[in-house]
């Protein structure tokens, strides 16, 4: 849609995504401009937000000590995919750039490295490794099995079930959405005469599942920085495998 045929060439999802993260960073810095000690309006929102986040998924998985020091990492995580998901009930929006694979990567790779490079730096590089794939304490030929299966799961799973947990979800929403109102649509000026008196039914259905929609945006968002700072926390006592 702008600058084609250039690096910098921006598609229509690229777009939603600065669209988004803009609205995102000015709602934050109007929230927080002159913060007030007794928060009201707009700070008082943005203060709800950030409160959930710090109780009820750092300080609830990681601990106070812990919770603090990762609580930057994390609120960024869960508002970034909020907002970004947002845009899929947005109209003349309509989709989640998390619906696309390209984001949910991002992420992922983003909380894959954090919570590996909080384990190697504790640990160093072997002993971490060697803490995440080796369980203690069971016969030596059972390694055989268990090593291949604790790496896959812990290095190659979790990056891969964050990614496709959030796309997944995400497209699902999307494509049901649209199934909706184009039905609605169809019902109404392109299907037969007996057709119309069902577009109120799909047009009923669309707006239940936006409500719908709308719970699952929050829940990917909090799913996604809850598995985030479970995996920092393994990371950190790889040792108490």
């Amino acid at each position: 849609m702008l600058f084609g045929g250039t690096p910098f060439e921006l598609n229509r999802l690229m777009l939603i995504r600065i669209v988004m993260a803009a609205v995102l960073i000015a709602l934050m810095a109007l929230a927080f401009r002159s913060p007030k000690l007794v928060p009201r309006g707009l700070q008082n929102v943005a203060e709800y937000g950030l409160v959930f986040v710090r109780e009820q998924i750092c300080f609830e998985v990681l601990g106070k000590e812990t919770g603090k020091k990762f609580f930057p990492l994390i609120a960024s995580i869960f508002f970034a995919i909020l907002f970004l998901n947002f845009s899929s009930i947005i109209p003349f929006l309509n989709i989640s750039s998390n619906a696309r694979i390209g984001m949910p990567l991002v992420l992922a790779i983003v909380a894959y490295v954090a919570f590996n490079y909080i384990g190697i730096k504790k640990y160093g590089f072997w002993k971490y490794m060697r803490s995440s794939i080796v369980v203690p304490n069971v016969p030596p030929a059972m390694h055989v099995l268990l090593i291949p299966i604790e790496f896959i799961s812990t290095f190659v799973l979790r990056p891969f079930t964050l990614t496709v947990r959030l796309m997944a979800n995400m497209l699902a929403g999307h494509i049901m959405l649209v199934l909706f109102f184009s039905a609605t649509q169809f019902f109404l000026f392109d299907g037969a005469a007996w057709m119309k008196g069902l577009s109120p039914f799909s047009l009923v259905g669309g707006f239940a599942f936006t409500l719908f929609e709308m719970l699952v945006i929050f829940l990917q968002a909090y799913v996604f920085a809850l598995l985030t700072a479970v995996y920092i926390g393994l990371a950190q006592h790889a040792d108490s495998h």
